[in-house]
């Protein structure tokens, strides 16, 4: 099947922080344009962001621990919020959380924004806040938020490695919206990522109309707990 024509397309540059409310029925690719990017993410129903992206209950509802296409992301009232209908990295990680002042600082040296003007050191944490804040939310809002285009493996006595070069120039991944989704994303650098220099990355985002969820849809169908879900989802929506 053909794509649909790109409705809104922007580039998010390195360090910064982005939001969009996503229509049920759309679609956002996030493509990485110079390899090695992370987009950190966070997702809220739009109508009622008290329910809001859940870690937990995405990665045990699918027994997983990375995300790729074929899995959903859940809220924390088991309704779906956003399905990866596709994906050419192949791991993104849910685990790995998001910087704060203190890392970046400890990490790479202090900067401001008096001294270094746009240039100066980001961390997720604050992204997040910057965004949040437009949409009447705050630090209580907060929750574990997916990184996008990072993987980080999990040894047997629970360290967590981050994987340079998970992914290369061009990859991308597409959320397909089952609900109206505030989603928050920042290209701050993952807190696990071994670069000793500052250099986040930008990535492109566009916004594209897409087909209802058909019954075997893969999304619907990869995990039996999946297909309840998207009742819940759809019934909602009635």
């Amino acid at each position: 099947m053909s794509e649909t024509p790109i409705l809104w397309e922007e580039t998010i540059q390195p360090g910064a922080s982005w939001s969009h409310v996503m229509k049920r029925g759309t679609s956002l690719r996030i493509t990485d344009l110079g390899g090695g990017a992370n987009v950190g993410a966070l997702f809220y129903n739009f109508e009622c962001p008290v329910e809001r992206y859940n870690m937990p209950d995405t990665l045990k509802a699918q027994h997983i621990a990375r995300l790729t296409a074929g899995f959903v992301l859940y809220s924390d009232m088991g309704r779906i919020l956003c399905s990866v209908t596709a994906d050419t990295a192949g791991w993104h990680d849910p685990i790995g959380g998001m910087s704060n002042a203190r890392l970046i600082e400890a990490k790479y040296g202090p900067s401001s924004y008096q001294e270094s003007r746009n240039e100066c050191h980001k961390n997720g944490r604050d992204s997040f806040l910057v965004e949040l804040g437009k949409w009447g939310l705050g630090p209580r809002d907060l929750v574990a938020n997916v990184n996008f285009f990072s993987r980080v493996d999990v040894a047997p006595d629970g360290s967590m490695s981050f994987a340079p070069g998970n992914s290369k120039t061009g990859d991308f991944v597409e959320l397909r919206a089952e609900m109206n989704v505030l989603t928050i994303l920042n290209t701050c650098q993952h807190p696990l990522d071994p670069n000793e220099k500052y250099e986040p990355k930008a990535v492109q985002v566009s916004i594209r109309r897409v087909p209802a969820p058909a019954p075997s849809d893969p999304c619907r169908i990869s995990r039996p707990e999946n297909g309840r879900g998207f009742t819940l989802t759809e019934r909602y929506f009635l």
